[in-house]
């Protein structure tokens, strides 16, 4: 979509390009010679010197002066120290052709209890280094909605397992930010309790569905002041997706289980690509996306959790649809800027930055969580 702060086409161009560079300093005259024939003024050479050398020191600092001038207004190389660091440094990368232009977020209206616009975590264990963000969409940060996104982990230290879920509020439900909030920490809950129990590895699916089922239904009935709050209620009210699981050190590498309801997913870094492995939108017979799901507090008849090994130099990504949407099949520009520049484990801020790219129409809340193995080449915490 296109905002009202976009540019009015009588309105001229901003310049994209460095300033006109201010003239160079002239070098000063050499100074005429008196007519004396033989005669030769030492005195007068030397100061000739001088001022060339002083003229050529000018030029010098002129263009240093140009090139400080240059760096907010055109890209330039990753700062290698702290003088260097602007604030242009931190804008939103565009991905489109034309940029897309800046506004100032508005916040959070209607009562609503304080939720931040962007949250970002990162730590690592033994055996795998996680990052985790949250970023409020375009489209709610010009609407003054909330971030409807959220996500969660946690580390069990007896078994080394971490757990994680990625929840998305439904937009038609009402509070769909407290549904999501509430999914992602009452599954990582369920989970850790099953992991100390179980080994490291859940031992059972359907009472993560319906710990959540249960925790969305008992919300529902706190807000709606009534003490049986009905699914369909708890739906217009809390209706949420989730992907919630668990990735366990073992001696023959890392086991991952996670499980999906709605259309948040699960994608895979390897060998230099992206490719998605579960969840996300499904294509109708019309070749278009489809956005309807069914979402938690409806609890799905048939699942079945995906199971794998993640191998040495590869990426467990666990996200919501305003990453899936724009990623795709991983093979497009977006795929591509992630599976490069998440190779290795980026700093926190970092990731979070990264997820906040600019491309035009995906202007949802974006939630990610990466997980990389760590090698032998990383130290230990």
């Amino acid at each position: 979509m296109r905002f009202p702060h976009r540019r009015a086409p009588d309105e001229p161009p901003k310049q994209t390009g460095p300033a006109p560079a201010p003239p160079r300093p002239a070098p000063p005259l050499r100074p005429q010679q008196p007519a004396q024939a033989g005669v030769y003024d030492w005195q007068q050479d030397a100061d000739w010197q001088q001022g060339a050398a002083d003229s050529q020191q000018g030029a010098s600092d002129w263009q240093q002066g140009a090139a400080d001038w240059r760096s907010p207004h055109q890209p330039q190389p990753r700062p290698t120290s702290p003088k260097n660091i602007g604030m242009d440094l931190w804008r939103r990368m565009s991905l489109d052709a034309e940029e897309t232009a800046d506004f100032p977020p508005r916040p959070p209206t209607g009562g609503l209890s304080y939720r931040p616009d962007t949250v970002c975590d990162g730590w690592s264990t033994h055996t795998l280094d996680l990052r985790l963000a949250s970023v409020r969409g375009q489209q709610h940060r010009w609407d003054g909605r909330p971030r409807e996104d959220d996500a969660a982990a946690a580390w069990d230290p007896s078994t080394g397992a971490v757990v994680i879920a990625v929840a998305d509020g439904v937009s038609d439900a009402r509070q769909p930010h407290i549904g999501s909030q509430l999914a992602c920490r009452s599954a990582v809950d369920e989970l850790l309790k099953q992991v100390r129990e179980g080994g490291g590895f859940v031992t059972d699916w359907q009472k993560l569905l319906s710990t959540v089922h249960w925790q969305l239904r008992e919300q529902a009935g706190r807000l709606l002041r009534t003490p049986d709050a009905g699914v369909a209620e708890t739906a217009e009210l809390l209706a949420t997706t989730l992907v919630a699981g668990v990735a366990t050190p073992t001696p023959e590498g890392v086991q991952v289980a996670l499980l999906s309801v709605g259309d948040s997913g699960v994608w895979q870094i390897k060998h230099e690509e992206l490719y998605p492995m579960l969840g996300g939108k499904t294509a109708g017979a019309d070749g278009l996306l489809s956005s309807a799901v069914q979402p938690l507090p409806y609890v799905p008849r048939d699942f079945r959790p995906l199971e794998f090994r993640l191998e040495p130099g590869s990426v467990l990504l666990v996200g919501t649809d305003g990453f899936g949407d724009p990623v795709g099949d991983g093979r497009g520009m977006v795929g591509r800027l992630f599976a490069d520049q998440l190779r290795r484990p980026v700093p926190p801020l970092g990731f979070a930055h990264l997820l906040d790219f600019a491309r035009e129409t995906f202007d949802d809340d974006r939630t990610l969580i990466a997980l990389w193995p760590r090698d032998r080449e990383r130290t230990e915490p």
